[in-house]
């Protein structure tokens, strides 16, 4: 009788187990098929959210669910948040209904996934990453806005335009990384935003912008240089109540035409430094420009950043439109191309650059090193290595880890790309600019397409060594807020259905943190920002059907190395018709660059906790009549953006040219309309 008495318990117990069970697998259903319901409708898209386990307390009376990672790629809102939370409420049984609910996905509660731009309360502090930074890289002195309050003055981003043109040793020669189609190749399709678009549009608004591939599209490059100065008439120096002197650390020199595997030209000569005044005869040196061709050239100093170095070093630019006054931050930056801005440089006109030792502190060190103009061609020579072996090309979402395969050795001569820099990959420019190997050479001379992508992340460790972002490894002090690459996708579709946008970041790398100790979930805040902005804007303006694909959280080099907060941008595919009809338009570019734009203000605004401006649109109606002999009246309006309350303009600079010559550095208007006086037969 007792036998039979356990054995009715057991089953009794058993058959309640498997009841359960049953009950646990029919509400896991019907959470995922509202959850999903819940995806579909947020995303447009088709996708399968699944509840893979249900953990209940009844002692602290809660359920936790945990769901695959399709939930995480949800925009969350605290909207959106709320109504996940309704769904699953309404779908529990009546004795669970007053339960605490938590909702996990990708290893967080559903809440934490809202940026913190979007959050009324509870704003993740250790998101915020904000740099006490009083002076900036560059500064432009002449410009006739002097700070950026609600911009982004002070700010330092890192960018890149993907690929570039490479050398690929398994085939020993130079080619694109991707594919040519529909007019273009993503090598040069992505500068096509970066370079006339966004960029402008970041400085713009006060940030410094660094780049690692040339941004300069002009054949011409004039290299002038201390180290080069043979008759004294390129570089030279004046001496007032401090003497230029020699630096007793290496610095630039061009002695080639072309540089081999591991030459640093920032290590091949040296450079002038002195002490600052504040008072009293300055000290100034010169570099004097003559350019083979009239042109707008990009300008790029170099310098030496010493342990009391100057904040404030004063570059004065003779262009042909006049001069432009800039400061740099010697304190940061040195060892490297420190870009300056775009100038119109005529050809044998008698043009310039001048560094003085003046200076608001004095007794600091200033130095000088040389002046680029121009974005030259490619000067790196590649070959395949030496030793006979080569490395398998691997992703960015690939290990490190090289794949080794024996090749018949060729005697080959190292060569040249034979192509204009700016199309050229970031490896080669690195290698120009100083930066170690280290940072451009991750497979020792083995495999440049694994280099090329791999070694962005490491470049943006360098510019922030040294600063409050990675204090403890050496670098070029810069303290970036912001790391973003710019990628095209792959894929296609049958008829006039759209590929879409796809954004990437990292968090689950070095324990969800930074190495200043700040979450890496920032990552995640400035990529929901970017893909908003673009996939509203385009919905609103392009394309009502425009596809918002997932927000993946992968490992991804150019999204897990950065030191900083990153995002890796797909904006499209290049190789699908539908996505490019609208990818080569240049309104498009335009416009999905200023959502880049935007989403990164706002990020920046969460970050520093202070309020922000968007740009104004390009004004319409621009008219320009003679109101006098001698006069001329220019009058335009504004164009409203009804997407962005605070883009409308309170005041506008106008720049002015003569004969068609360079411009100046523009004045402030305060109304739509200017009048100038005109000298008569001049234009």
């Amino acid at each position: 009788m007792k036998t039979i008495y356990v054995a009715f318990i057991f089953l009794s117990l058993f058959l309640q187990s498997f009841s359960q069970d049953l009950v646990d697998d029919s509400l896991k259903r019907r959470l995922s098929n509202s959850l999903t319901y819940i995806y579909i409708e947020t995303m447009l898209r088709p996708g399968r959210v699944t509840v893979d386990s249900i953990a209940t307390n009844e002692r602290k009376k809660s359920i936790e669910l945990y769901t695959n990672l399709t939930l995480s790629y949800l925009p969350m809102r605290e909207e959106l948040v709320h109504h996940i939370y309704d769904s699953i409420r309404y779908h529990l049984p009546p004795s669970k209904k007053k339960y605490r609910i938590g909702v996990f996905s990708d290893q967080q509660e559903i809440s934490h996934l809202i940026p913190n731009y979007f959050r009324t309360t509870q704003k993740a502090k250790n998101r915020r990453i904000a740099h006490k930074v009083k002076t900036p890289l560059v500064t432009n002195l002449s410009a006739p806005i002097a700070t950026f309050g609600k911009g982004m003055q002070n700010n330092h981003i890192a960018l890149w335009q993907s690929h570039g043109w490479y050398y690929e040793q398994k085939l020993g020669r130079w080619e694109w990384q991707r594919a040519r189609i529909f007019q273009t190749v993503e090598d040069l399709y992505t500068q096509s935003y970066v370079v006339p678009f966004l960029v402008p549009m970041l400085e713009n608004a006060g940030a410094n912008v660094l780049l690692p591939r040339e941004r300069d599209y002009n054949t011409t490059e004039v290299i002038i240089d201390n180290d080069n100065n043979h008759d004294g008439r390129a570089y030279s120096e004046t001496n007032g109540r401090e003497r230029w002197q020699q630096s007793d650390s290496a610095g630039f020199a061009n002695p080639r035409k072309v540089y081999l595997d591991g030459e640093n030209p920032f290590r091949m000569g040296t450079a002038r430094q002195i002490k600052s005044i504040s008072k009293g005869a300055e000290s100034i040196a010169s570099w004097n420009v003559e350019i083979p061709h009239k042109g707008n050239y990009g300008l790029y100093v170099s310098y030496q950043t010493r342990k009391n170095s100057s904040d404030d070093a004063r570059y004065t630019v003779y262009h042909a439109g006049g001069k432009t006054d800039i400061s740099v931050n010697q304190q940061m930056g040195g060892g490297t191309w420190i870009f300056l801005g775009y100038f119109d440089f005529e050809e044998g006109a008698s043009h310039k650059i001048t560094l003085t030792n003046r200076s608001r502190r004095s007794g600091k060190i200033v130095t000088a090193d040389a002046v680029k103009i121009g974005g030259g061609m490619g000067n790196i020579a590649r070959m395949p290595h030496p030793a006979g072996f080569e490395s398998e090309n691997t992703k960015s979402s690939d290990s490190l880890v090289q794949k080794e395969t024996l090749i018949s050795k060729i005697n080959y001569s190292p060569e040249v790309s034979g192509y204009p820099r700016y199309t050229e990959g970031a490896r080669y420019w690195m290698q120009w600019a100083g930066v170690p190997d280290s940072v451009y050479n991750r497979t020792e001379g083995k495999n440049d397409y694994t280099d090329d992508y791999a070694s962005r992340g490491v470049w943006v460790n360098w510019l922030a060594g040294g600063s409050s972002v990675l204090p403890a490894v050496e670098g070029l002090h810069i303290p970036l807020d912001l790391a973003f690459a710019f990628h095209t996708d792959a894929g296609t579709f049958w008829g006039d259905s759209i590929v879409g946008t796809l954004g990437i970041y990292m968090t689950h790398h070095n324990e969800e943190q930074f190495e200043n100790g700040r979450s890496r979930w920032a990552s995640r805040d400035l990529a929901e920002l970017i893909m908003e902005e673009i996939v509203s804007d385009i919905r609103r303006d392009y394309e009502p059907n425009w596809t918002r694909r997932h927000l993946w959280n992968r490992s991804y080099a150019e999204a897990r190395i950065p030191n900083v907060p990153t995002m890796l941008l797909e904006l499209l595919s290049h190789q699908n018709f539908a996505d490019m009809r609208y990818g080569l338009d240049p309104s498009f570019r335009f416009s999905v660059s200023r959502s880049i734009y935007k989403g990164m203000l706002k990020f920046l605004s969460s970050q520093y906790n202070r309020p922000y401006v968007v740009q104004p649109l390009p004004v319409h109606h621009f008219t320009t009549r003679f109101t006098g002999e001698t006069e001329a009246t220019l009058t335009w309006e504004a164009t409203s953006d009804p997407a962005e309350s605070s883009a409308t303009p309170t005041g506008y600079i106008v720049y002015s040219r003569i004969n068609g010559r360079g411009f100046d550095n523009g004045i402030l208007v305060n109304s739509n309309h200017f009048t100038t006086q005109i000298k008569k037969d001049t234009v």
